[in-house]
């Protein structure tokens, strides 16, 4: 009958509990060796949790680290919604986008 909410559409205590059922779900496939899905599961609480962030905290030509990688490091070229487009320094150069809840920022004072 209802539709699944958007995240979007959800409020922090709505995302909150999504967060902690993936998690749940996550650790389930990781003690059953899914590595596949436990990759979908982690993508879906990095989209949440960005859902629970102001993508105006995030600044075009800012580098930022990844989170989960460590020494790598992203340029925002522009903000699209929860996503910074750019670029991985010292990677291809390609364009890509990162939900914004990936990105560390760097202690540059």
């Amino acid at each position: 009958m209802g539709r699944e909410k958007r995240y979007s559409e959800m409020t922090e205590y709505e995302l909150n509990q999504e967060i902690a059922s993936l998690r749940d779900k996550a650790r389930k496939a990781e003690q059953m060796g899914m590595g596949s899905e436990l990759a979908v599961y982690e993508r879906k609480i990095a989209m949440a949790k960005s859902y629970m962030l102001n993508p105006n905290d995030f600044q075009p030509g800012e580098i930022y680290g990844i989170e989960g990688d460590p020494g790598a490091y992203f340029k925002i070229a522009y903000m699209n919604g929860v996503f910074a487009w750019g670029a991985r320094l010292n990677g291809e150069g390609r364009e890509e986008a990162l939900p914004i809840s990936l990105l560390l920022e760097q202690n540059q004072k």
